[in-house]
């Protein structure tokens, strides 16, 4: 079932002030605060969801100055988002009045080849429609846009829309190739979670093509979700971090919701590590083989094979990667699952 659009958030950055030195304000004049690290930022994230839950229609980071925005329709709203830390921004729509819209577009325009989801910089619902639409539906999914009083915007990217698995190295299963997102655990027990639709193919897991399985599939969903946990089950205690693909490795130690605007990273065995930022939220993709709802779209590179890899920002866990419809130079559509929903579903957690 297709989630609402709720908001998602964490503290305020200090204040840094020190003596006049070289290179030091002039005595009356104010700096800026430092922008928020990831980890602040997804919990004032988290913090105005849990605050506001319905009273807001999104929240995005203004790429200018790093602060986090939140979108109101009421001033009571407004005055409890700057208790909260954030700065309010007063919108037309609200997040019921977009709810209603993502309804219409998913009973009037469930059409292959589109997705659509969560803009709050626009207060919009961001329609995407790939290479595969027919004039004929694209009209019709104009049509249905065109009756929601300017809440739908439509645009068409290149490309099709799809689940991105490959045959080639990381994790192999069911004569494909996939990637892994994040060691998880349980107790003493490891794990890793990767995308449902690659755990869909396999029960067995192995580090190398046509190697012996160094896990077992315990549980995955595809489609409507897209996620999927393998338990380690040879014997190895997997270090809890992310491959950058140049030696080194990033730690990770929390996991969050993505927030519009935010910067992240994808580790794929394809495109290895590529950048990029969140353009949408609780985004509806009509893949060939089923809709997947609350998935996050962003602006990183992907490719075959990547599906099931990590997306972060620094220290945080955010998505596991679903598909995408391509890339162009470094331009791309990566979306991925909200690894939150993964870790709850399976009682696992990020270490």
């Amino acid at each position: 079932m297709r989630r609402t659009t709720c908001a998602r958030l964490v503290l305020s950055a200090l204040l840094v002030t020190g003596s006049l030195a070289v290179g030091a304000l002039p005595a009356g004049a104010q700096s800026e605060p430092p922008s928020p690290s990831p980890a602040q930022l997804n919990a004032l994230d988290a913090k105005v969801q849990r605050q506001l839950g319905d009273d807001s229609a999104g929240t995005y980071v203004d790429r200018r100055t790093g602060k986090l925005i939140v979108t109101v329709t009421s001033e009571a709203a407004a005055e409890r988002a700057r208790a909260a830390g954030a700065t309010p921004q007063r919108v037309r729509r609200s997040a019921a009045l977009l709810d209603s819209a993502m309804d219409a577009l998913e009973s009037r325009a469930k059409i292959t080849g589109t997705s659509w989801g969560v803009d709050p910089r626009t207060n919009q619902i961001a329609v995407q429609a790939d290479s595969s639409v027919s004039a004929r539906d694209l009209a019709r999914l104009r049509r249905v846009a065109d009756s929601l009083d300017g809440a739908v915007r439509v645009s068409r990217v290149p490309g099709t829309f799809q689940r991105e698995v490959a045959g080639g190295d990381a994790i192999y299963g069911g004569g494909s190739r996939c990637s892994a997102a994040f060691n998880v655990t349980k107790g003493s027990t490891r794990y890793f979670v990767t995308a449902g639709h690659c755990t869909n193919l396999s029960a067995n897991w192995a580090a190398t093509s046509g190697g012996a399985a160094v896990g077992v599939r315990e549980g995955t969903s595809f489609p409507t979700n897209d996620y999927g946990i393998v338990r380690y089950t040879d014997g190895s205690s997997p270090a809890g971090n992310v491959n950058l693909y140049n030696g080194g490795h990033q730690e990770i130690s929390s996991a969050a919701d993505a927030v519009v605007g935010q910067s992240l990273r994808k580790s794929g065995s394809t495109t290895k590590v590529t950048s990029g930022t969140v353009t949408a939220v609780n985004v509806t993709v009509n893949y060939s083989d089923g809709p997947v709802h609350g998935m996050v779209r962003t602006t990183a590179c992907s490719a075959g094979g990547d599906s099931g890899g990590a997306h972060f920002a620094g220290t945080v866990a955010l998505g596991i990667h679903s598909g995408s419809s391509g890339c162009t130079g470094t331009n791309g559509s990566a979306i991925h699952q909200p690894v939150r929903e993964a870790l709850a579903a399976y009682g696992v957690s990020v270490y």
